[in-house]
């Protein structure tokens, strides 16, 4: 029993020891509280920022499974952070007693307040709404992860103005998946769950049936299924029908109505895709695209595309020294494609795995991606190939990650990198050597032969349109201007082009 208990105690949740928390924050005001912790507003003590923490008591960790559990929610919200409804996710910390994640203030309050507060939402309101939560879970689907507890209070605004951006907050229930897992543990809010859920036999087709129903709510005030008991909520989302009947649904438009019944469709086989909901015209105003609005599909590797091949090699040294926490979610997403679980990528896999998650990219765009990613000519894509063509720039332009892939090059610690150390690097990385003095050229602007770090840096952060910039706004004017196309994009593993920040 004694040793049972010590085991316990040695747990953790990160792979990694951490600086304590109070070194680096001051804890402030409750926010609120949760079955697992409290989140608390706290400031960055050398910026001064706010910020929130919210607190996991270990305590309430009662088996392995559990902290799981919370490393598998970290991971996802990395996996996420760069969508810009997403909550990002700024620092984790352990101690003995609490794990703490350190997000993203997010003090405009929640979705239904807001609601409450104006008094009314008209329909053109509760659409952009939902296309906000519906975009959401098309990108968590796009990257192999079940949301399993989408509803309102899941949902915060960034800031207490009219145009605040409502952002995805709690991803406790979430967990990766690959395309035709079944699951059949009971996750989710009452009002919320779908049929299947209760039935122990489901699928990320279920994140819909939950945006159905906030959508529901949204219109009339009121959940579809509704009970004074849990089990009597649970019959009638098994058996009950949706009232179109009362007030005020004979006022609301027959294609909002028409929406709702495809995603509340009790039949996960048959019900409305996350994609196609963004395409329905009530979301689009008659106006729905080829695509969905809301997926980045084509914007990041159309800069991979168009990079120098030092500025890959680059890439590639920076993915494979990211935290296992950052890069989580893309791992599971290279298990999804790798079907065969060689280690590699096969034009076949990649081009299955696209067609999985909705793409309807040609062969020969695929044949393209596959070539720019395919850093060593090799006809596959290796885990650290696939990292550098998916890993989100901003990401990767870190200055220490920077610092650290000019290292890597500089192997005589000179401050420059020669030819023969980039002759070197091609030969580590399995690369035949082309023409080196016209790599070297074409980023060496005082023309002295080498590469400095200045020029490095500036190599690094130039876009595949010339420009130099930072994070996603430079991302979309390469997706706007570049020829190429874009693996991390394809997968959706961007935020979307569609909407600004």
């Amino acid at each position: 029993m004694r040793s049972s208990r010590a085991r316990k105690q040695t747990l953790s949740v990160l792979p990694h020891q951490t600086p304590r928390l109070r070194d680096h924050y001051v804890l402030g005001k409750k926010l609120g509280q949760g079955q697992f912790g409290i989140t608390y507003l706290c400031t960055h003590k050398t910026s001064n920022t706010p910020y929130a923490c919210k607190s996991i008591s270990k305590r309430k960790l009662l088996c392995k499974e559990d902290y799981e559990d919370v490393w598998r929610e970290i991971q996802i919200m990395h996996h996420l952070s760069e969508h810009p409804h997403v909550v990002k996710i700024k620092d984790t910390y352990e101690d003995s007693m609490f794990v703490h994640l350190v997000m993203e203030l997010c003090a405009g309050g929640e979705l239904f307040d807001r609601i409450v507060a104006k008094g009314h939402y008209s329909e053109k309101e509760a659409a952009k709404l939902i296309k906000t939560i519906v975009g959401v879970v098309e990108t968590c689907h796009s990257l192999g992860v079940m949301h399993r507890d989408l509803k309102p209070e899941n949902f915060l605004f960034d800031n207490p103005s009219d145009d605040a951006k409502l952002k995805s907050i709690d991803f406790g229930l979430s967990i990766f998946y690959k395309p035709g897992q079944i699951f059949n543990d009971v996750v989710g809010s009452p009002y919320y769950v779908a049929p299947e859920v209760l039935l122990k036999y489901y699928g990320p087709e279920i994140d819909v049936w939950s945006a159905g129903v906030i959508l529901y709510i949204l219109l009339c005030g009121v959940p579809p299924f509704w009970a004074e008991t849990e089990s009597g909520i649970f019959r009638q989302i098994l058996h009950g029908k949706i009232d179109f009947v009362s007030e005020p649904w004979p006022s609301i438009s027959d294609s909002a109505k028409g929406l709702i019944k495809k995603m509340l469709e009790k039949d996960p086989r048959k019900r409305i895709s996350a994609h196609e909901v963004l395409c329905d015209p009530w979301i689009v105003d008659d106006l729905a695209p080829d695509r969905p609005l809301d997926s980045a599909v084509l914007s990041r590797l159309k800069q991979f595309y168009a990079m120098n091949k030092l500025k890959k090699m680059a890439l590639r040294v920076i993915a494979e020294r990211m935290s296992e926490e950052e890069i989580g979610g893309l791992k599971e997403l290279f298990k999804m494609i790798d079907t065969d679980s060689s280690g590699t990528i096969t034009f076949e896999e990649l081009k299955s795995g696209l067609q999985r998650v909705g793409s309807e990219l040609m062969e020969s765009e695929i044949k393209a991606l596959m070539e720019a990613a395919d850093i060593d000519n090799s006809g596959t894509l290796d885990y650290g190939e696939f990292l550098a063509a998916t890993l989100h720039l901003n990401k990767m332009e870190r200055e220490e990650n920077l610092a650290a892939a000019f290292a890597y090059f500089d192997k005589d610690g000179s401050g420059y990198i020669t030819i023969d150390e980039l002759q070197q690097a091609c030969k580590d990385f399995g690369l035949g050597e082309d023409p080196l003095e016209d790599m070297i050229k074409e980023i060496d602007k005082d023309n002295d032969g080498r590469i400095d770090y200045e020029e490095f840096t500036a190599m690094m952060r130039q876009s595949s349109d010339g420009s130099v910039g930072t994070g996603r706004s430079r991302s979309r004017t390469a997706m706007r201007s570049s020829l190429g196309l874009n693996l991390a994009d394809a997968f959706r593993v961007n935020d979307s082009p569609s909407q600004t920040n």
